[in-house]
């Protein structure tokens, strides 16, 4: 999908929501969306672009960085989703590349995202396509701060799952914890990736930027890497809340063979009594008609005196 939208000088640009338009126009934004190869190929050819920066973020694999050929630049940077139950784990993250041309500036995504609409709905205000690198800030840090939106739901549903697992250990709770905390290496990996491309931008280029975009840079890094020690502590919370439920699950199933192991050699007392007497062999009060009786109240007996002895030593 090919979507191009401009901000012109008066209201539109005042409230950050761009115009769609159907031509390529100086100073416009081109959103590109899952592109096939014909609409590859018109960008490419209007904008002079590099065919291999249009396809670099179409990789699922693609690790965020930064490059630049001629006067144009390319950024590929991770940027969160949800999976929305098409994955076992809630969150993952994505490539978004940003591309900057002399004329234009390229977003390009293999899905939708919560970033990009953002940008199109008009929920960034300060936002105008004919300022390019001040775009591309912006982009870093709603992707910055989406990142940390993202951090205290996963902080919440942890939460969530503690409380039920502190009722009963159900195995949906468990593993909605696992899954947590798979999201929660995704993020600090795509997390510490971007970091580096954000360092690459603030000290070697090749994007050149004003001075007055270097304090929105610098509130990007500071975002990006208070989302990475969030990711951290989380992530070693919900390490050691599995460990502890783990080590609780072993507890209880000790306790569990415990009490079983007790009963078991309980209840092998009257068997054991029964048995002598089922011997061909001369015993006790085998003729008496009240032998029947007596073992009752002997294996009764034994088995209490058992049940008490293991009660004592915490058996049971």
């Amino acid at each position: 999908m090919l979507e191009i939208y401009l901000s012109r000088n008066g209201d539109d640009a005042r409230l950050g929501q761009p115009i769609k338009v159907t031509e390529f126009e100086k100073n416009c934004w081109i959103n590109l969306i899952a592109p096939d190869d014909a609409e590859i190929k018109r960008v490419a050819d209007a904008l002079f672009v590099p065919d291999d920066f249009l396809r670099a973020a179409l990789d699922d694999d693609e690790q965020p960085r930064i490059d630049s050929e001629d006067d144009v630049s390319l950024v590929v940077i991770d940027i969160p989703e949800v999976t929305s139950g098409k994955k076992p784990y809630l969150y993952d993250s994505f490539p978004l590349g940003i591309i900057i041309t002399k004329d234009a500036i390229i977003t390009v995504s293999l899905r939708k995202n919560r970033i990009i609409d953002d940008f199109i709905n008009g929920e960034i205000k300060s936002f105008v396509t004919y300022k390019r690198t001040r775009f591309l800030f912006l982009i870093l840090f709603r992707t910055a701060r989406l990142y940390l939106k993202d951090l205290r739901t996963i902080d919440k549903k942890s939460e969530e799952y503690e409380l039920t697992l502190h009722k009963s250990m159900k195995n949906e709770a468990l593993i909605g914890l696992m899954n947590l905390q798979k999201s929660l290496v995704f993020f600090s990996t795509s997390l510490k990736a971007n970091e580096g491309v954000l360092e690459k931008i603030m000290k070697f280029g090749p994007i050149r930027f004003y001075e007055e975009d270097r304090e929105l840079l610098d509130d990007v890094i500071i975002e990006n890497r208070q989302a990475i020690e969030m990711a951290g502590i989380y992530s070693n919370i919900l390490y050691g809340m599995m460990g502890a439920f783990a080590s609780v699950i072993n507890n209880n199933m000790n306790r569990v063979m415990k009490i079983l192991a007790s009963i078991t050699i309980i209840f092998s007392v009257p068997t054991i009594i029964s048995s002598f007497y089922g011997m061909n062999v001369g015993l006790p009060m085998q003729d008496d008609p009240s032998a029947y009786l007596f073992i009752i109240l002997l294996s009764a007996a034994v088995c209490f005196l058992l049940g008490y002895l293991l009660k004592t030593k915490d058996f049971l």
